[in-house]
């Protein structure tokens, strides 16, 4: 009896890829009713399909060339009198019925359009992995948006009208800064300030000056200063090992994202990614953390739930198989903890770095300064 239970248990807790992948075509294509008041966050949705299949390695089953043009119609564009530059970047989704636009032209002006910073993260990082050179990204006009949402603390909000503003909008402004490769779009001095004054009593960082610690913001503030590549300029020895005490005493079997609260299958990536930023994820314990994503795994529609028995949906199915990769398990690829796509994908933007720098040497040495 007691070695049937033990078949039944290792049936139970295998990873089941295939469902996933279809898990992910299904979101890319219909969603359920409930899931209609998340219309403005479409593209974030669709980040967490396009990178949850390319992190199965299989974005062969999508039509990448339809999915950029609809990821391109989304973006923000200057006006011809560059009026409201301040309102650039990517929008969510075209809940606004304005023309399909796929950056073929100067943008429309409408007094309700612009991007948000979120969507922008979202939107250049699943270009990437869509296997996009960037070239129809306006950068300048992206940077411009960015700038008009730092506030004078440091943060930034998501949105020109003002909206939340917090440790989750400095990582998204962080990300698009590096991937377009000019860090322009922000203050980096008042943003590292941000994120230092956000370290709490528990030694680890909140989403704000004086807020609870907390797994998501601390991710979001490390993977931030990874980034910039100034962690260890802006965090002491002493201050680092702190807040990886913290970190590495949130794993009860999963990981929980703050003190004395349940274990949620997203603080799998979101505490994992810190602690492999912070060198010491091997230090946790890989079998009890893989048990529990798997015990919030759907084995017949696909996709992670945040706890056992529980509907999935997009964004846990994604961090679910973030957390998988992170502990090497067999059928994902690798993820880049800190940008948090495929190692795959962010290879892809080295590459076009080199082509960027490469370009921008060969335009300077043919105008010469005299």
């Amino acid at each position: 009896m007691a070695e049937e239970d033990d078949e039944l248990l290792g049936e139970r807790l295998l990873f089941l890829p295939d469902r996933h992948v279809r898990y992910f075509q299904r979101s890319l294509q219909a969603l359920p009713e409930q899931c209609a008041t998340l219309e403005t966050s479409r593209l974030t949705i669709a980040f967490f399909a396009l990178s949850g299949l390319d992190m199965l390695d299989s974005l062969h089953v999508l039509n990448k060339d339809e999915i950029i043009e609809w990821i391109y119609s989304l973006q923000v564009l200057p006006t011809e009198e560059k009026s409201n530059l301040s309102r650039c970047g990517f929008r969510g989704s075209s809940c606004l019925g304005l023309p399909f636009n796929p950056s073929k032209g100067h943008g429309i002006y409408h007094p309700y359009d612009s991007g948000h910073i979120a969507m922008t993260y979202t939107a250049l990082c699943s270009l990437l992995i869509l296997g996009d050179d960037l070239s129809l990204v306006n950068k300048d006009a992206c940077l411009a948006g960015l700038r008009a949402l730092q506030l004078p603390d440091g943060s930034f909000c998501a949105v020109p009208e003002g909206s939340e503003n917090d440790m989750r909008f400095v990582y998204c402004a962080s990300c698009i800064c590096y991937i377009l490769n000019d860090w322009s779009g922000m203050d980096v001095e008042k943003t590292i300030e941000y994120i230092r004054r956000s370290m709490t009593y528990e030694n680890a960082l909140g989403q704000g000056a004086g807020l609870e610690a907390h797994g998501g913001s601390t991710f979001c503030g490390i993977a931030s200063l990874c980034l910039m590549g100034k962690l260890e300029d802006v965090f002491s020895e002493r201050e680092l090992n702190r807040i990886k005490r913290w970190c590495i005493l949130r794993q009860q079997n999963g990981f929980q994202g703050r003190p004395n609260k349940p274990v949620d299958t997203c603080y799998s990536f979101w505490v994992g990614a810190t602690l492999r930023l912070l060198n010491i994820f091997k230090y946790t314990n890989f079998e009890k953390n893989r048990n529990f994503i798997l015990s919030t795994q759907d084995r017949l529609i696909g996709g992670f739930a945040k706890w056992p028995d529980s509907h999935p949906d997009a964004l846990h199915a994604y961090f679910g198989i973030c957390g998988l990769s992170l502990m090497g398990e067999s059928g994902i690829n690798e993820i880049h903890p800190a940008l948090n796509v495929s190692l795959k994908t962010y290879k892809h933007l080295q590459q076009l770095h080199e082509a960027w720098k490469s370009k921008n040497c060969e335009k300077s040495s043919n105008h010469p300064q005299h």
